[in-house]
């Protein structure tokens, strides 16, 4: 009896370019990591975030569970919720910083300290 979900393999995008594939939360996460503006690298960030959670979701995660950086499309992911995480620390979200940080971590662990620094 297996307690834990499978890991989730999202699919690979072509392109990082938000015209091209706004459905690719490294598009976003990308945009994120190039925006001076605190509250404009937010936004970016947490488009990032929903599409990330809605491709999760759309291959089988249940809210919690491996989100292997092993598999490479993950990674846009992983960076999307990392992005987040920062830009809300920037304005002084730390509660939202925690919360992604956790859920960074439940994902997979390997990645947080490479991506948030």
């Amino acid at each position: 009896m297996q307690l834990t979900p499978p890991p989730v393999h999202v699919p690979a995008f072509n392109s990082t370019d938000p015209y091209q594939c706004p459905g690719n939360p490294e598009a976003w996460a990308l945009m994120a990591e190039q925006a001076t503006d605190p509250l404009v690298k937010y936004a970016f960030a947490r488009t990032g975030y929903h599409r990330g959670l809605d491709l999760l979701r759309a291959n089988g995660w249940k809210g919690y569970g491996p989100v292997p950086a092993s598999h490479a499309p993950n990674l846009g992911v992983l960076k999307a919720i990392a992005q987040l995480a920062l830009a809300a620390r920037a304005i002084g979200e730390d509660s939202e910083y925690d919360r992604c940080r956790a859920l960074l971590s439940d994902c997979d662990n390997s990645v947080v300290g490479p991506l948030l620094g």
